[in-house]
């Protein structure tokens, strides 16, 4: 994948209808602070394109990246985030489970889980939210750069029995820093688009 243009298009809030849009579309969700923005941003070939905040919880939106004319990047509201109310946690679950009911164009769904910890019981829900709605999420364990190599199969394998993944769940080790990672992720979106493009002709 060589990334020629990036656009943000569309930045829908609660109260927001989606777009209808023509080109397939991968979505990111992942933890508060569990580094997404930065992952969208090395994807990007941009350094801060994707807003990234020292301050967890500060995507409240679903933001749709128009990459090259030909698919969506769209950036899901992180979760888990304490110091967010309760009932603002609730309308960004519906406005997380809305999209990925309702969207027409959606081919992935790519999970965020810091390599460097056991799943969370909230990585567990949306895990087993995004199964639900139909999609097998594609694991990306960020913040490779952060422990020893020697670490990094023991930790995958914990982020895999932490979900209880399906046998042929992905899981990808991806560095913001070194963006070790980044070729696999581009091979897995252009066999996406390069499927999908198939099946529409």
């Amino acid at each position: 994948m060589v990334i020629k243009s990036v656009n943000l298009e569309t930045v829908c809030g609660i109260t927001s209808t989606l777009p209808e849009n023509i080109h397939p579309e991968i979505a990111f969700a992942g933890k508060s602070n569990v580094g997404k923005s930065s992952l969208i941003n090395a994807l990007m070939n941009r350094k801060s394109y994707a807003r990234t905040s020292a301050q967890p919880g500060k995507t409240q939106t679903i933001n749709y990246y128009n990459i090259n004319e030909e698919l969506y990047f769209v950036d899901l509201p992180g979760y888990g985030y304490a110091s967010v109310t309760k009932s603002v946690k609730e309308k960004w679950g519906r406005m997380i489970e809305n999209y990925l009911h309702k969207s027409k164009q959606l081919r992935a769904v790519f999970l965020l889980i810091d390599i460097r910890h056991d799943p969370s019981a909230n990585d567990k829900d949306m895990y087993e939210w995004i199964l639900h709605n139909g999609y097998h999420p594609i694991i990306i364990a960020t913040k490779l750069d952060k422990i020893n190599r020697s670490q990094i199969q023991k930790q995958v394998k914990a982020i895999k029995q932490g979900l209880q993944v399906e046998a042929e769940t992905i899981v990808i080790p991806f560095s913001a820093t070194s963006k070790q990672g980044r070729e696999e992720i581009y091979e897995l979106i252009d066999s996406l688009i390069e499927t999908d493009s198939s099946e529409t002709r």
